[in-house]
């Protein structure tokens, strides 16, 4: 019997662990890196690079260079239009309006690009362990759709690996922060800011069962967000200086992006930082540089919208578990994007005390989905899970109406029946 392994396949970076006895072990890459940033690069002759390769050659390939597909998972090619406006590669309508991205006239959809950044994680826990790995848990947004639920095990198909259990995020966050405490009874709260998703879910933790009481969020709020505020604001002082939009150039767009997020991270460790791009582009042929000071005060007001976006689910999420702030305690962060001074703030503010240091963001998830493989394989025992629907789930009936059939926040598994009647007599078939 092989070994389930746990993997968070996140937007930017992803992670794979794996239970070696009970212990969860967070299991490093080629390189030596314990995530690999989820990015795929097609290079001439046809040949793929996968995780830092990929990373590396991303200025001078913009537009082959794929980052950040898991905001395109389970989405229609409408939906995205501001994601695709943002990514130097091309993404053009496939069948079904599904996003599909174009690398030399190859339509790739966003569950096959997934599946070669999971395939990568694959090859890593499998050298490591030196046996094949077949199956695994991967986890997910909690407030992911169906769609997106579906997407992502496909991509796991596609990789080679029968996908035992999609887990969302938070509720993995919570099996690793608790699994050490599980004779304590407490509520906990999971704040999970990653790379393109916020939830945040809300835990009852006692005897062994992880208890979801609710959970809320935004698939489209995360660090790319917050380095997209600096892209736009070193766009802007650029475009007034020199008349030129450097958004419209692929390699400048990837160098701005790359400059970006290097000065959000030096952001949360200083106060201030040096953006320094030499020859960023010619204008009338004269070679131009690009350098400008960014305070830590200044990028906090440029991303105030995001900061506060983060409120409004956590208030959702508590008064949908029937509890106040003052019934939480403990409060996790997960995710690089909580690394944010800013965000340490507003969630210290919000909950009235500070959040735990026990944690490392960026692998909780992983160790977590390591640990439910554990327990679907028998390996970890006195472990009941309890999740719950994201979302409310019903059919569509005549005339656009949407029935309501499981509620929001719903405890799975659940079932629920309700007989429908035809629009007319003697109607030989109905779609749902």
């Amino acid at each position: 019997m092989g070994k389930i392994i746990g993997i968070d396949l996140g937007t930017t970076n992803s992670c794979v662990a794996v239970l070696e006895g009970s212990e969860p072990v967070v299991i490093a890459n080629s390189e030596g890196k314990r995530t690999t940033p989820s990015i795929v690069a097609f290079v001439d002759g046809g040949e793929r690079k996968v995780g830092d390769p990929a990373k590396r050659q991303a200025i001078t390939n913009p537009r082959k260079t794929i980052f950040s597909i898991k905001r395109f998972m389970g989405e229609t090619y409408d939906q995205v239009q501001k994601e695709i406006s943002r990514v130097p590669y091309s993404v053009a309508r496939g069948d079904n309006n599904t996003p599909r991205v174009d690398i030399d006239g190859r339509l790739y959809t966003p569950q096959e690009i997934s599946a070669m950044v999971l395939q990568k994680m694959k090859k890593t826990a499998e050298d490591y362990l030196g046996q094949e790995v077949t199956e695994a848990v991967i986890t997910v947004p909690a407030y992911f759709s169906d769609a997106q639920r579906q997407a992502t095990k496909e991509a796991g198909e596609i990789a080679g690996l029968t996908v035992k259990r999609i887990v969302n995020e938070p509720t993995a966050a919570s099996l690793a922060y608790g699994l050490d405490k599980s004779n304590k009874d407490m509520k906990i709260a999971v704040f999970d800011l990653g790379g393109g998703t916020f939830d945040i879910s809300i835990l009852e933790l006692g005897g062994g069962v992880f208890e979801v009481k609710s959970t809320n969020g935004d698939t489209h709020l995360g660090g790319d967000d917050f380095d997209h505020v600096i892209i736009d604001w070193l766009a802007e002082e650029f475009l007034k200086d020199e008349n030129v939009d450097l958004r419209k150039d692929p390699m400048a767009l990837q160098r701005l992006k790359e400059a970006a997020e290097k000065a959000k991270i030096e952001l949360s460790s200083t106060t201030s930082t040096e953006i320094n791009l030499p020859y960023i582009m010619p204008v009338d042929g004269i070679p131009k540089h690009l350098v400008r000071t960014l305070t830590r005060a200044k990028f906090e007001q440029l991303a105030d919208k995001l900061i506060q976006a983060c409120l409004e689910p956590c208030k959702v999420a508590l008064s949908d578990a029937g509890m106040s702030t003052s019934d939480i305690d403990e409060v996790i962060l997960v995710g690089g994007s909580t690394r944010i001074p800013a965000i340490q703030e507003l969630v210290q503010k919000f909950f009235g005390k500070a959040p735990s240091k026990g944690v490392n963001p960026d692998e909780v998830v992983a160790v977590g989905a390591a640990i439910q493989g554990g327990v679907l394989s028998g390996d970890v025992k006195d472990v009941v899970l309890l999740d719950v629907t994201p979302l409310s789930l019903g059919i569509e009936t005549m005339g656009g109406v949407m029935t309501r059939l499981i509620d929001s926040n719903t405890t799975i598994p659940t079932r629920k029946s309700e007989v429908f009647t035809t629009a007319a007599d003697n109607q030989p078939s109905v779609e749902i």
